[in-house]
């Protein structure tokens, strides 16, 4: 119970002895803790009908906002001093430049931030409009390599087609000349057995007398008419598995890459040819997106896929690039700063620079090669933990690193600033049936 309540519960209590004018001996009034209730309640409602305290006024001492806190950053009056006895107080006029300095850095940050952000939206902007581009040169690419592939099917069809009709053709004409003499025979054993019959019809003796002729001609030695063997289509040639002999024969239409290129990956110095399988450099820095994956300043370009394990092997044509790096490398590596080529940084390849070849190695390894290979073969055994490198043209090994690859590893390519193109060679395609 508050101090109102206890104040209002001991008037009432007077008011009520004082109607019934009763005395009890064990229950005194206290004359003077109800004056001092009655004070309480007065000043009480004096203060809650007062107007409340404006905003430049101390809420607990009424009194005007003088001074500032440099400590709680908040307006305070004079009677607060004691309240911040520890704190450094300042007049308004020296506080409210201060906290105008703070804010205005602030106001800097945020329009360094504006400007900044719209940076970023240009770069989504641009980022966008070469999704657009890319998704209008991929259909390009995929209806021009279906058309392709159509006409090749159009003309194998064209040509089983007319396989067919040749066969169809040679089986019936073959057919129609065994019809045509086996109609001749017909009408010619019509005419043996009209000559017989006449002759059986004469008298004895002339009958007797023409029988040895009329038996000499009435002899008959062809074989019967049947249907030759092979005398149908062969089925089998023509519809027999005809699908898969379709897809075999489209074999010599098609290339299959082992690797092809990431060009999201491309730094803006490089160019790719349309299906990704060569690079070369740019005749001027290409307008591309700066997305995270982008090689920029350095020269580089990832492959498409990246292995976690087994066995990968593919080819790489140098030529007689002056200069080139081949390998694989660790997805994190960097890509907006230079760095130093070598198994530290998570690359593991060999290159060609001033006429030296060397191994990424931390100390740079040179490499001793007696002849110059055009042709790189790089062989990845993830589960071994190995990569090693392979002069494609003689099968002659180079050097092989070691390493235990604890995340995905992509094939890596510095083609130089050349403009013969460092190319991807397409792999074998076998058919193996069982």
């Amino acid at each position: 119970m508050n101090l109102d309540q206890v104040c209002s519960l001991s008037l009432k209590q007077g008011k009520k002895q004082k109607r019934t004018r009763l005395v009890l001996c064990c229950a005194i009034s206290n004359r003077a803790l109800s004056s001092a209730c009655e004070s309480f309640l007065k000043q009480s409602n004096s203060r809650s009908n007062r107007k409340r305290p404006s905003e430049d006024t101390c809420n607990l001492h009424l009194k005007p906002l003088e001074l500032y806190c440099e400590k709680d950053e908040e307006p305070v009056c004079v009677d607060c001093v004691t309240l911040h006895s520890t704190h450094k107080l300042l007049p308004l006029k020296d506080g409210a430049p201060q906290c105008k300095k703070e804010l205005s850095f602030k106001v800097q940050i945020f329009e360094k931030k504006v400007e900044s952000y719209k940076k970023v939206t240009c770069k989504l902007s641009n980022a966008m409009e070469y999704i657009k581009y890319q998704a209008g040169q991929a259909e390009k690419q995929i209806k021009e390599e279906f058309e392709r592939l159509h006409n090749a099917l159009i003309t194998e069809e064209a040509l089983r087609l007319k396989a067919l009709a040749t066969e169809e053709e040679h089986k019936i004409a073959s057919i129609q000349k065994l019809m045509d003499n086996t109609n001749n025979d017909i009408d010619t054993l019509n005419k043996l057995t009209d000559t017989l019959k006449k002759e059986m019809g004469n008298e004895d003796l002339p009958l007797l007398r023409n029988f040895q002729k009329l038996k000499r001609e009435a002899q008959w030695t062809r074989e019967e008419p049947r249907l030759p063997n092979d005398s149908l289509l062969n089925m089998g040639k023509h519809v027999g598995a005809l699908s898969f002999k379709i897809w075999k024969n489209m074999q010599a239409h098609i290339k299959y890459y082992p690797v092809v290129l990431n060009p999201n990956t491309t730094s803006p110095w490089l160019s790719l040819n349309a299906d990704l399988s060569n690079v070369k450099e740019s005749t001027e820095r290409l307008t591309l997106p700066d997305n995270p994956e982008r090689f920029d300043p350095c020269v580089f370009v990832l492959g498409a896929e990246g292995y976690t394990s087994g066995k990968h092997r593919w080819d790489v044509i140098v030529g007689d690039n002056p200069k080139w790096i081949v390998g694989v490398c660790k997805w994190s590596v960097p890509r907006k700063k230079k760095f130093t080529v070598s198994t530290n940084r998570g690359v593991w390849s060999i290159g060609l620079s001033k006429g030296v070849y060397t191994v990424s190695t931390p100390e740079r390894t040179e490499l001793q090669v007696q002849q110059r290979p055009e042709r790189i073969r790089i062989k990845l055994n993830i589960d071994k933990g190995e990569v090693s490198f392979w002069d494609g043209g003689t099968a002659k090994h180079l050097v092989t690193l070691t390493h235990k690859f604890d995340e995905a590893i992509y094939p890596i390519f510095g083609p130089g600033l050349h403009s013969t193109p460092m190319i991807l060679a397409p792999g074998k395609i076998a058919v193996h049936t069982s």
